[in-house]
């Protein structure tokens, strides 16, 4: 396969692209992922042996993306760990175990955030963890300010919900949903 056949079918599915990986990052971020997409296939040495180019791009494309995801989630745990650093005089006896605390807590966070629906996940991650405006957000994604501003509600009034869920357990003994049947 020529570098010019790899050209045509990457310009005949960019749109195709653009629109997998919209559905992974933030917006500012698909045409960097995309373009780095083309750079990768032209970069593999055997381009004679791809046999489907179109779907060997749309998977290196979803991978990229998911890179950039778990990039974002390592560089918010790291903020996230530095405040607490900064904000809490932990003994070195209990250190390793807040620490791992911190973790799991954080891994929580995140696997409640991928169950928000998709548009409320978008802006909820774009404000929460990217730092972008209500205003800024709702010119990305074409949104009124006060839709945004809902999203965001809803993202945290889910985010919560969700994680109390996890925390606390319903007892099976008891179907009427008291006080006292949690444990």
């Amino acid at each position: 396969m020529t570098k010019e056949v790899i050209n045509d079918i990457y310009m005949l599915c960019r749109t195709q692209l653009a629109w997998v990986v919209s559905r992974i990052v933030p917006p500012h971020e698909i045409e960097d992922i995309v373009q780095e997409t083309y750079v990768r296939v032209c970069q593999y040495k055997t381009q004679a042996e791809i046999r489907e180019p179109r779907a060997l791009m749309v998977k290196i494309a979803r991978n990229l993306a998911l890179d950039h995801v778990k990039r974002a989630e390592v560089r918010l745990a790291d903020s996230l760990a530095d405040d607490e650093e900064i904000g809490l005089e932990a003994s070195l006896a209990d250190g390793p175990l807040k620490r791992a605390v911190s973790d799991q807590e954080f891994g929580q966070f995140c696997e409640v955030v991928r169950q928000l629906p998709m548009q409320c996940r978008k802006v909820f991650v774009l404000k929460k963890v990217y730092g972008y405006s209500q205003r800024e957000i709702a010119k990305e994604l074409d949104l009124s300010e006060s839709t945004v501003q809902k999203h965001v509600a809803r993202g945290m009034r889910l985010c919560a919900e969700l994680l109390l869920q996890k925390r606390a357990p319903v007892k099976k003994a008891s179907g009427f949903g008291q006080v006292g049947d949690y444990e």
